[in-house]
C-alpha cells in the first residue's frame, strides 16, 4: 500500500516533521523563535543547504512564521497589533526597502472560492500609487519618497485558459516591477493553525502545492525579479483531521493506534481530495485579508 502524505505549505510544520521522525537533526535548518506579543510566537526557519531542502521538500531560504491563537477573534486591537508584526517582518525580508522601488502585489485565488480568496481580497483594500504617480508625480502624495505600488488579480486557470505565471509575466515586461509580492492561501497540517498562522517567505510560491493542484512556481528563477510571498493556511485536509483525532485518543485505545497506522500506509482512502474549512470562513477571510491588507500597507510606507 502506498503510504498517505499529509500536505502542508507551512515550512514550519514540514520543519517539525522531519526533526520528529529524523535520528538527528539535519544539517542546513536554522531556527529562531521569539514571542512579539503576549501569545504570539514567531518562528524563524532558514533553509540553508540542498540537502536541508530536500527534506523538507521546501526552496531554500528564509521562512517566517506568525503564531497567533486569537487571530479568529473580532477584536480590531489585536488585528492592528498583528498589522504591525506582519508589517515589520516583511520589512526585515523585503530588498532595498528604503528605495522608492515599484512593487507589484499578486492576489491568487479564486474569488468565488471564499476560502480561496485571501489574495483578491486583500488586494482589494491596497494602497494603490503606482497611477497616480504617472500621472500627477510625487507632488500629488506630499512626499519627496514614496514606492509605485500596482496590483494584479490574475484569477485562475479554469477562468482564463493561462497559467499564472503568464499572466504575470506579461505584466513584469510591461511595468518592470523592482519586486513582487504575492498572497495566497495555504494549506495547513495541524487544524491548530488554520486561520491562526501567517507565513513570509523570500522563496516565492508554487500555487496550489497545498491541496496537490500543482501549476508553474511564481520564483526569482522564472519570473527574474525577487518574490516575496505571504500566506495564510485556511484549509485542511480531512485525513489530517482524522489522523489527529485518532492520535489523540491512541494511547488509551489500541483500536484507534491500528486505525491510524492504517490511514498513514494506505492512500486508497480518498482522504486527500477533501479539504476542510471553518463554518464562519466568509467573515474570517475577510477580517484577514483586511489585517494583510493592512501589513501590507505598512510595509511599503518609506
Amino acid at each position: 500500500m502506498q503510504e498517505y502524505q499529509i500536505r502542508t505549505d507551512l515550512a514550519l510544520e514540514a520543519t517539525e516533521s522531519v526533526r520528529k521522525n529524523a535520528s538527528e537533526d539535519i544539517r542546513g535548518i536554522n531556527i529562531e523563535e521569539y514571542d512579539v506579543l503576549d501569545g504570539v510566537h514567531v518562528t524563524k526557519v532558514e533553509i540553508a543547504s540542498k540537502n536541508a531542502s530536500k527534506s523538507l521538500r521546501k526552496p531554500m531560504g528564509k521562512y517566517f512564521t506568525l503564531e497567533a491563537p486569537e487571530l479568529q477573534e473580532y477584536d480590531d486591537d489585536f488585528h492592528a497589533q498583528i498589522s504591525k508584526e506582519i508589517a515589520l517582518l516583511l520589512k526585515s525580508i523585503l530588498p532595498d526597502n528604503d528605495e522608492e522601488d515599484s512593487v507589484l502585489v499578486v492576489g491568487l485565488g479564486n474569488r468565488d472560492v471564499t476560502a480561496d480568496a485571501l489574495g483578491p481580497f486583500t488586494v482589494d483594500n491596497l494602497y494603490i500609487t503606482r497611477h497616480i504617480i504617472k500621472e500627477y508625480g510625487k507632488d500629488a502624495y506630499h512626499n519627496s519618497k514614496i514606492k509605485q505600488i500596482s496590483a494584479l488579480i490574475p484569477g485562475v486557470m479554469a477562468k482564463t485558459g493561462m497559467e499564472t505565471v503568464e499572466i504575470i509575466k506579461g505584466v513584469i515586461s510591461e511595468t518592470k516591477p523592482d519586486v513582487i509580492i504575492i498572497i495566497d492561501a495555504l494549506a495547513a497540517r495541524s487544524v491548530k493553525r488554520l486561520n491562526r498562522t501567517v507565513q513570509i517567505t523570500d522563496t516565492g510560491i508554487h500555487p496550489g502545492s497545498g491541496v496537490g493542484n500543482y501549476r508553474q512556481a511564481l520564483t526569482d528563477e522564472n519570473l527574474g525579479v525577487p518574490v516575496i510571498a505571504i500566506g495564510i493556511p485556511m484549509v485542511v485536509d480531512a485525513g489530517t483531521i482524522v489522523c489527529d483525532a485518532l492520535e489523540k485518543v491512541s494511547k488509551e485505545y489500541a483500536g484507534a493506534k491500528e486505525s491510524l497506522n492504517f490511514i498513514r500506509n494506505n492512500s486508497n482512502l480518498q482522504l486527500n481530495n477533501m479539504y476542510v474549512t471553518t463554518k464562519n470562513i466568509d467573515e474570517t477571510t475577510k477580517r484577514l485579508s483586511f489585517t494583510l491588507s493592512e501589513a501590507i500597507n505598512m510595509a511599503l510606507e518609506i
